[in-house]
């Protein structure tokens, strides 16, 4: 419906506006205009830069780096003198491949509060990426110091032993990571790949069960399926076992993902061995058109 308009002097209006405004003005001579400028307390921006740590922290677990980078970069500005901002933002730019950066940051919350143990372990998987394991284990000792029932810390140890081609201590590490969590199933998987290049695959096939029992994962299964290749001929279970684990996860069928994986030169030959199996071709096949990574 269309409305009616009364013819309007736009200019008149106008001039009467002006002359309000002014009026206005002159009648209270005493009081100037001053704009008001909102000034946060100390406490004030403490609380939004713990409360800005903690989103980034969720972003974090959600697997939004570049989010939680940025959300943590900006609490570290308005709370400096907090080493869990500093944490925070290490470990999102840590997950994001931003070496340097995770390096300063977590220098900047060692600084703040060196008597912290997980600390010393992040910066041990720093030297861990780096591929400097003697470097991460004198840094895991020193957080094992502060904290010695970490069972994460007892599992990166001996991921770094293994690096070193050291199974002995790794194996003890990954012993006292599952007595202290008995359903830590990474740790009891890296247990198994140890055993497994220690040459004692009857162990190595029992502990891999255990983690099945535990955790339904590609890892365990298609070391599983190899080790049981080495004992006899391929059967069912085998073929089951290496077909859903490729389809989990195709990217086991890539030689350097086992690398990345820790997987030693045993087991990954063991799984050459497997996969070169012609029963096997499709399930490979289609491993390799949907892995992000080379054979």
């Amino acid at each position: 419906m269309r409305l009616h308009h009364q013819h309007v002097d736009r200019s008149g209006l106008f001039i009467i506006g002006v002359l309000i405004s002014y009026a206005t003005f002159f009648a209270q001579p005493s009081k100037a205009f001053i704009p008001y400028v909102y000034s946060p307390t100390s406490e004030n921006l403490q609380r939004t830069g713990i409360s800005i740590g903690k989103t980034a922290a969720q972003l974090l677990q959600l697997g939004q780096f570049k989010e939680a980078i940025r959300l943590g970069a900006l609490a570290v500005r308005l709370q400096p003198n907090d080493d869990r901002l500093w944490s925070i933002l290490a470990e999102a730019q840590l997950k994001n491949q931003n070496i340097k950066d995770a390096k300063y940051s977590l220098a900047k919350a060692k600084k703040l509060n060196p008597q912290k143990a997980s600390l010393w372990f992040a910066e041990a998987s720093l030297k861990l990426q780096e591929k400097k394991p003697k470097d991460a284990v004198l840094l895991i000792n020193k957080g094992l110091k502060l904290e010695p029932d970490n069972a994460g810390a007892y599992f990166q140890l001996g991921n770094a032993w293994i690096m070193q081609k050291k199974f002995q201590v790794a194996l003890k590490s990954f012993k006292k990571a599952i007595k202290l969590k008995p359903a830590f199933w990474e740790a009891l998987n890296n247990e198994g790949i140890v055993l497994f290049e220690m040459g004692k695959v009857k162990e190595a096939i029992h502990t891999w069960r255990k983690v099945l029992k535990i955790q339904l994962n590609a890892e365990p299964m298609l070391a599983l399926a190899a080790a049981l290749y080495q004992l006899g001929p391929l059967n069912q279970e085998i073929l089951r076992l290496a077909n859903q684990a490729l389809s989990e996860n195709p990217n086991y069928v890539s030689s350097k993902h086992q690398q990345e994986q820790l997987w030693g030169l045993k087991l990954q030959q063991a799984t050459k061995e497997l996969l070169s199996n012609p029963e096997l071709l499709s399930g490979v096949n289609r491993a390799l058109a949907n892995s992000d990574s080379n054979p």
